[in-house]
């Protein structure tokens, strides 16, 4: 028996008093994630990326252990009910334009002492400022550089377009800028390098692709390293009791924290390993998060149907944005089908062996997201279920 029949032995097992659909979280894979990620870091405390966990009983585990410091949110709404729910470290990694939320921030000094918002240009302060509708606390200000390359004079642009501060002088006036402004205080820079973090080096069957993504990155490490430490002296000259600077994601951590520069590191998806990140060759992790359709046809010989399964990943549109079979090995999708918001067709001899009301397992492309499907995750140990634990969905609260 193959590890993966192994682990599909041990997950039906686990599940066999739950109907699928169902989600499951594998918690010795996702601990040894854990692992993996402080010892990639080197030390440096790791941050965790709430987007890509969704569920508050996983990001209160992975924060019990030591290395993992604070939260990365994706929304104000989010950030202000973590802090309520007792999250004491929460950085916003997203500017808002969420006027209640700034005035619920800005009137309640626990909120305003736990959670740090994120700027690139004064006008999101004149909005906070215009929110507050008389409350008076000082908001905590984190200020996002833009890790693009740009090459031939900025002709060609290398990297996902966030924040319009990418030299170490627009970075400098924008702390000159929060310095000089009552009610904030600059403590943090963030920089998150999506095209070396998020970019898988090794596309299986794409050996001349998969050199130049490997270039590529190589390229911009060098340069961002360099532009990252200039721009942090530039900033610590007007802010001296800057508190952090966060870098890195789940496919950088050992680069990123190798940097001076950086006192953090942010990753979250490097706990539940979702297909996108099978394509690394700086690490290995092991697959924590799955979910299971149930089998409800046997259409004909080498087929089987499951219920659902249309549950794309955000992004560029792709075959690597869908869902990938995992458990059996060895089926496919119908090209002529796809995964299907109702049903999805499965090809392959292992459909001969699979019956009616049996599990077929999946991963999902991109790690957060599979929590916007299911309102619980049943956490693994072994071959037993030994814990339910509602995702942000199964709490109500659907940020995006």
């Amino acid at each position: 028996m193959t590890a993966r029949a192994a682990d599909r032995a041990r997950y039906d097992r686990a599940t066999a008093h739950l109907d699928a659909p169902v989600a499951i979280v594998d918690l010795e894979a996702f601990d040894a994630n854990a692992d993996d990620l402080l010892r990639r870091a080197g030390g440096k405390p790791v941050r965790v990326a709430s987007k890509s966990v969704r569920c508050r009983a996983l990001l209160e585990r992975v924060l019990a252990r030591e290395g993992f410091a604070g939260v990365m949110a994706f929304t104000l709404a989010e950030s202000l009910w973590l802090a309520r729910s007792g999250f004491d470290d929460v950085l916003l990694a997203y500017p808002s334009a969420d006027r209640a939320g700034f005035a619920e921030l800005v009137a309640d000094p626990k909120l305003a002492a736990a959670v740090t918002v994120m700027v690139d240009d004064p006008a999101q302060l004149d909005l906070i400022d215009a929110a507050r509708a008389g409350g008076r606390e000082v908001v905590r200000v984190c200020l996002e550089l833009d890790t693009s390359l740009k090459l031939l004079g900025g002709r060609v642009r290398v990297g996902a377009r966030r924040s319009p501060l990418h030299s170490p002088a627009q970075v400098a006036e924008a702390a000159r800028t929060v310095a000089r402004r009552p009610g904030f205080r600059l403590v943090g820079i963030m920089a998150y390098e999506g095209h070396i973090a998020g970019v898988g080096d090794a596309v299986a069957g794409r050996p001349v692709r998969s050199r130049a993504i490997r270039l590529m990155q190589a390229a911009a490490r060098r340069e961002l390293a360099e532009r990252r430490a200039a721009v942090v002296r530039a900033v610590r000259a007007v802010a001296p009791e800057l508190e952090f600077v966060n870098g890195g994601g789940t496919g950088s951590v050992q680069h990123t924290a190798a940097e001076d520069a950086v006192t953090e590191i942010a990753a979250g998806s490097g706990l539940y390993v979702p297909r996108l990140f099978d394509n690394y060759t700086s690490f290995r992790g092991r697959p924590a998060a799955l979910f299971a359709l149930p089998v409800v046809r046997r259409p004909g010989v080498g087929v089987v149907t499951v219920l659902g399964g249309g549950y794309p990943a955000s992004g560029p549109a792709g075959r690597d944005r869908l869902p990938v079979q995992y458990l059996p090995e060895g089926l496919r999708y119908d090209p002529q089908e796809g995964p299907g918001e109702v049903q999805t067709p499965l090809l392959g001899s292992p459909a001969d062996d699979l019956l009616i009301g049996d599990k077929v397992w999946f991963r999902h492309a991109k790690a957060g997201e599979l929590c916007e499907r299911f309102d619980t995750l049943h956490l693994v140990e072994g071959d037993r279920v030994t814990g339910s634990v509602p995702t942000y969905r199964g709490e109500g609260r659907t940020f995006l």
